[in-house]
Parts: C-alpha cells; sequence; structure tokens
C-alpha cells in the first residue's frame, strides 16, 4: 500500500499563503481491519511486533490471531458497535492488541492517558460514555487498580457486570491485565480465553457492517490549558494519515520501526503502530515508556531502520555515555514530532544518529495528526527549518483574526481541511464549531508559508508576547537560545508586567555536565536579537513541565514563575 517516497509539491496559489496537497495518490477507502487483513494476508511470515524487554515475538499472522481472539472475546461481553471501552496503561502487547480487536468489531476506542488521575480519569471515562475499560496493574508512579478502586469504591462489593457505579453510570465493565485477581473486575487473559471458545466465525459479518467514516476512537487532547476535549476519529482519518505518513518515508516491509513514544497518543497509536500495518513493517517497542538507554539498546540489536520520538527523546539519547560505542548504522529514517523541533538538535540527529532521512511532522490530534510533514528529497535547510509541505488529499492557508488568508511570507494562524478532520470533539458542539469553521480546523498555531509551500511554526495565538507594542514569537527566542552549546532544552514565555504589559522568561535545561548563568545567556543574546527579545527572566531547571506526549506546559510554568515573582516582591515590602 506505499506509494512512492514523496508526494507532488504544491505551491502557493495567486500569492496568497494558499496550499493544496497533491491530489494524484487515491484515498483508502477501507476500515482498519481492512487494512489488517490485507497486509497479514501479503506478509503472513513477516515480523510484525517485538516487545524488547520480554523477547516476545508476532508475525503478522500471530498477530492476527490473537487481535481475533480477543475480538470474540469482546464480543461476549454484550459490548456492541459504536459503544465506547477505555484503554489506560503504558505501551504492551495487550494495548496493541485492543488497539486492532476493538476497531474489528467496531468498538470506539478511548484512549486514556497513563498519566491521569482519579479527576482526570473520572473526567474522561464520564466525557466520553464508556462503558467498559481496560487497565493495567501499574507503571512507575501510576498504580491503576488502586486509582480505580479510588474513583469506584462498589468494586469491593465484588460484582463484575452491570451497572453498578455513583461516579460512572454508564460504566458496566472494568477489565485488568495480569494474573492477579481484584474484586470487582475481570481479567485480560479469560476474556481471551472465551473468545478462543466462540470461536471466530461472526467476526467478519461484523466487521463487513462498518464503514470507514465511522468514529473509531477517541483522543483526549492533551490538556496543556483547560479540560481536555475528545476528538472523535474515524478509519478514513487515521488509516489514511498513517499511510500517507509513512509513504513519506518510504517504508517497507523490510523496515523496522523503534517506537518509544506513547501509544495512547496519535503519535504513537497513528503514524507508529497503524503507519506500519499500512506499509507492513515490523514494530520495536523498547520498553512500557520512553527511556534513553532501553530505546538506544533496542535501536542497535534489532538493526531498526527508523524511529520516532519528540525533541526531548532525542536529546537524551544523544546524551547518553554510552551513545558513541552503538552501532546504529542501520537507522535512515523516522520522526520528529510533537513539539517544536530545535535546528541545532535536528542537525545533531541526522549526523550522529545517521538519520538521514529523518523527517518532522507537524499536526494536532484534531487532524489525525499529520497536515504537514518534510520529505527526505528535501534539502537539509529546509527539513531543519520548515515542516515540510502539505500532505496529499489537505489544504491549508495561513489567516488573520478576520479569517483573510493572508499573502506569502506573513504571518497568520494554520487553517486546515480534508479528509484529516475529526468528526468532531465527543459531546461538545460548542467546541466543535469553535475549532471547525466551514470545514476548516483552526489550529490556534501561528505560521508562515513561503513561496515553494513550505510551511514553519512562528508560534501559537496564545503563547506570543506582546511587550512594550512589540510582538514577540518565543518560538523565535527558543531557536535561537537552542544554538548555545551548552543548551539541552529551552522554553520561553510570558508574564505580566506593569511596565511593558508583558515580559519574556525564559526556563533553561543544561546539557548533562553543563552550567550556564543568567549574564551568560545574556551575553549570548546581546548584538545578536533585538533587545526586546532578549528574556529579562532567565532560570534553570532539571526538567521542564512536560505532558506525556512531550508538549511544554507553559501555563505551569507562568504560574510558578508569577509565584516566585510575587513572593520575592513581597518579601521585599
Amino acid at each position: 500500500m506505499t506509494s512512492k517516497a514523496f508526494f507532488a509539491p504544491k505551491l502557493p496559489i495567486g500569492g496568497l499563503s494558499h496550499v493544496q496537497g497533491d491530489q494524484g495518490p487515491a484515498l483508502l477507502d477501507m476500515t482498519i481491519p481492512e487494512v489488517f487483513k490485507a497486509t497479514v494476508k501479503r506478509f503472513p511470515d513477516g515480523q510484525a511486533a517485538v516487545f524488547s524487554s520480554t523477547g516476545k515475538r508476532w508475525t503478522w499472522t500471530e498477530l492476527d490471531r490473537r487481535i481475533d481472539d480477543l475480538a470474540s472475546g469482546l464480543t461476549t461481553l454484550g459490548l456492541t458497535s459504536g459503544d465506547r471501552i477505555g484503554m489506560w496503561g503504558p505501551n504492551s502487547p495487550e494495548w496493541l492488541l485492543m488497539q486492532y480487536a476493538t476497531a474489528r468489531v467496531g468498538l470506539i476506542m478511548v484512549n486514556v492517558n497513563p498519566a491521569y488521575r482519579t479527576s482526570e480519569l473520572e473526567y474522561a471515562l464520564n466525557k466520553s460514555g464508556c462503558r467498559a475499560i481496560v487497565l493495567m496493574e501499574a507503571f512507575k508512579a501510576s498504580n491503576y487498580v488502586a486509582m480505580m478502586q479510588e474513583v469506584l469504591p462498589e468494586l469491593s462489593n465484588g460484582a463484575v457486570t452491570g451497572k453498578r457505579f455513583a461516579k460512572l453510570p454508564d460504566m458496566e465493565l472494568v477489565i485488568k491485565t495480569g494474573a492477579a485477581k481484584v474484586p470487582g473486575m475481570m481479567l485480560f487473559n479469560d476474556i481471551v480465553r472465551s473468545g478462543i471458545d466462540r470461536g471466530l466465525s461472526h467476526l467478519d459479518a461484523l466487521t463487513n457492517a462498518l464503514n470507514p467514516d465511522d468514529p473509531i476512537n477517541i483522543q483526549f487532547t492533551s490538556g496543556t490549558t483547560g479540560l481536555p476535549k475528545g476528538a472523535t476519529l474515524t478509519h478514513r482519518n487515521i488509516v489514511n494519515n498513517a499511510h500517507f505518513t509513512v509513504s513519506t518515508m518510504a517504508f517497507k516491509p523490510a523496515d523496522k520501526l523503534c517506537l518509544p513514544v506513547p501509544l495512547y497518543h496519535c503519535f504513537g497509536m497513528v503514524l507508529g503502530s497503524l503507519g506500519c500495518v499500512t506499509a507492513g513493517s515490523c514494530l520495536v517497542f523498547p520498553g512500557e515508556g520512553f527511556d534513553p538507554k532501553a530505546t538506544l539498546a533496542a535501536l542497535a540489536t534489532e538493526k531498526c531502520t527508523a524511529v520516532y520520538g519528540v525533541p526531548s527523546m532525542f536529546a537524551l539519547m544523544l546524551d547518553q555515555p554510552e551513545f558513541p560505542s552503538l552501532d546504529l548504522s542501520s537507522l535512515r529514517t523516522g520522526v520528529m514530532a510533537g513539539a517544536p523541533c530545535p535546528i541545532e538538535l535536528m542537525k545533531r540527529v541526522i549526523a550522529d544518529m545517521n538519520m538521514r532521512d529523518v523527517t518532522i511532522c507537524y499536526g494536532m490530534t484534531e487532524t489525525s495528526p499529520t497536515s504537514f510533514q518534510s520529505s527526505p528529497a528535501d534539502t537539509l535547510e529546509r527539513r531543519v527549518s520548515t515542516l515540510g509541505q502539505v500532505h496529499p488529499h489537505v489544504e491549508a492557508k495561513i489567516v488573520d483574526t478576520d479569517g483573510n488568508i493572508l499573502p506569502i511570507g506573513t504571518p497568520g494562524e494554520i487553517c486546515t481541511r480534508g479528509y484529516l478532520i475529526m468528526k468532531g470533539y465527543w459531546d461538545d458542539d460548542a467546541k466543535t464549531a469553535d475549532a471547525i469553521r466551514d470545514g476548516w480546523m483552526h489550529t490556534g498555531d501561528l505560521g508562515v508559508i513561503d513561496e515553494n509551500g513550505y510551511c514553519s511554526i512562528v508560534g501559537r495565538l496564545k503563547d506570543m508576547v506582546i511587550r512594550g507594542g512589540e510582538n514577540i514569537y518565543p518560538r523565535e527566542v527558543e531557536e535561537f537560545l537552542g544554538q548555545h552549546e551548552k543548551v539541552r532544552e529551552v522554553q520561553v514565555f510570558g508574564i505580566p508586567d506593569p511596565t511593558y504589559g508583558e515580559e519574556l522568561c525564559a526556563w533553561i535545561v543544561c546539557r548533562d555536565g553543563q552550567t550556564l548563568t543568567e549574564d551568560d545567556v545574556r551575553a549570548f543574546c546581546q548584538g545578536r536579537i533585538s533587545h526586546f527579545k532578549i528574556p529579562k527572566h532567565i532560570r534553570f531547571k532539571q526538567e521542564l513541565p512536560l505532558t506525556v506526549t512531550g508538549k511544554a506546559q507553559k501555563f505551569k510554568m507562568r504560574d510558578e514563575m508569577a509565584a516566585e515573582l510575587k513572593q520575592r516582591a513581597n518579601s521585599k515590602e
């Protein structure tokens, strides 16, 4: 199903920041299970999935059989097409099986963030109206069983079916992985066994009744501000987005993708897992969550040809003491996404990790997620300084606050439309109408499109800082400070100021073994960027507050910085 390694570029229309992707490659008019079965038929004995931490390996045929057993088991629970079922936990064999077993029978899987705590869990499950949830036992500091027991104290009564929960009135079934029995919870493996006993003859009828435009997945936005919203995605949305993303990198059955990013997010589930299904490529999971040493070990041991990650993941891998001794010559491509990609880091990934064909993807959960992607055929300069060009069958424009399309090179809000736009936010018509207007998704990102159709991000609408009448795009300052040899990560943001309206702040994480002072940073800036872009407040941190997917939570930085400055001001009074 893969096509050529890159797609025909489309130049801006009429001198305006308006581009349309290649219309040549056909959209796949298929559901997820149809795509999966086609891949199994083509590559029955090919490697499908490797779990490095346990040594578990599945061919496409083996994975297919396990998915069908689970799908059959889910039907014994009384769940029917269109019902919502949550999946809560880190990357695991069970997560992978759930992704395709739910799609096989038309259940809408709700991806529950593995970092959620009880109030967030309760909100997401109620908002989506889940009838069931599958949860892992625990991961790092998260004890999922204990948190579920806190939300649902009725579990202690022992009954495992029926509507019985005050806080989650739609919930009927709680299913846990592992062997340990817990009162009120069913065991995942028992459901698989019930599917084996029932057989598989009824599954094809359920799959054949599905439509590519049916909703099949709800992904809650990462909540960098406000309550998360449940982006509702269809088979057509994510099948095609996965297909075009890996096609841009020329994925083939011989490719092996190392996937340290979480499956609960579009990056892992769509671009990673489903992308490999469309191409017949092998998925390699280095562990349940990201660990730089484990990821590097998997890359070297499995001879992976691709790896995905957010910028901070690549930075941590490059800084590992054992990195220079590892043979990563098999690597050629991958995706760096999920957060702004510093130019200097991108250059190191290409040079030091042998990822000569690495790409940057830009998009959002609501757009399935990729709308722009750089190509291996692009020059190095374009691949390190832009997001690439618009994807096939996608239209994009840059608009002002009144919705007018801006001239080439003028910053404004990025809007996209096409097959990739979500069906809407689950059970939230008002927020859907605010985000999608006349078919266009308003991203909230500020960008520019050049004369060749390449897009670059300059910031977020909500992040733009106005200091004394000067518009400052934090992304520009972050890129500049990221060029300092001692800086590993940096985030720039604004806080209220009585004199200038807003002042600029920078939080910096230094490379291992390196130190900087505020004066060092200001000296680096002096004479190289405008004086009003030099941060007034500079702080050095061991780590930055990020979502699980690596997005900077600038609202937390602002709150902490404001509290610090207020405390300092009070102490001087």
